[in-house]
């Protein structure tokens, strides 16, 4: 748990710090303007912080680069012609009026067709359209989630799917609750899998420690391949809230 927080400005942008009691510093650049977050021990001071940082500056700057040249997806609409995103596809929006309920159907490999009834607004177009992304994602989640943890020999958390803007999955240790990135619909199959690998990894090494990479490293050996992979994946449009 944190048990400190600050900001510092070291070379030209602001740093996220939170001191939690740990052994060494880790230093992370995230998705999807390249926000550095710095883990660091309870008794490291802000110069010791601003230190290390400065020296993996270069690093920080290069990942930063690759988040800014990501290929992002423009504002949704939900209109005949867009592209939207799933299981790590890309499918041309089809909007079909007259409907009496909101539904989604992927029509074939190349088209998703989206049933609206005659009066609905982008509000309701948007809830039909992410509803139908956060059933298929329980969907798949659910047997992957019941069988890594067995796999792991714990019991199956608690889980649940949310938006998130930074994360692709967050796991709360003392609540046993794991929470998905409903964005992960979108990716690759193999992406959802490793972020569960990942975060149920997290009941045993609470930090990105050895001995975590270790673990990852044993339950799902190509997990880098993967992340990367992930990471690489088209960001969504950001105006919205976590």
């Amino acid at each position: 748990m944190s048990t400190d927080a600050a900001q510092l400005t070291v070379g030209g942008f602001e740093v996220e710090v939170v001191r939690k009691p740990i052994k060494n510093l880790h230093l992370g650049v995230y998705p999807p303007h390249g926000r550095v977050r710095v883990a660091a021990p309870l008794e490291m001071g802000d110069e010791a912080v601003r230190l290390a940082v400065v020296t993996r500056l270069a690093w920080i700057k290069r990942q930063q680069a690759k988040f800014a040249a990501q290929p992002r997806q423009s504002e949704r609409r939900y209109v005949s012609g867009e592209t939207h995103f799933f299981l790590g596809q890309r499918y041309r929006l089809n909007l079909i009026e007259g409907a009496r309920s909101g539904q989604v159907r992927v029509r074939n490999s190349k088209t998703i067709d989206l049933h609206v009834r005659d009066d609905s607004d982008l509000d309701i177009r948007e809830r039909v359209f992410l509803d139908w992304y956060r059933r298929e994602l329980r969907a798949r989640a659910r047997p992957l989630m019941e069988r890594w943890a067995a796999e792991y020999g714990i019991a199956t958390p608690n889980w649940g799917i949310k938006r998130m803007k930074t994360k692709w999955g967050t796991c709360n240790i003392e609540a046993r609750r794991v929470w998905l990135n409903l964005e992960l619909i979108k990716k690759p199959p193999q992406c959802l899998e490793y972020v569960i690998v990942h975060e149920l990894a997290h009941f045993f090494e609470r930090n990105h420690t050895e001995q975590f990479v270790a673990l990852l490293d044993r339950m799902l050996p190509n997990w880098r391949i993967v992340r990367d992979e992930l990471n690489a994946e088209p960001l969504a449009h950001d105006d919205w809230s976590t």
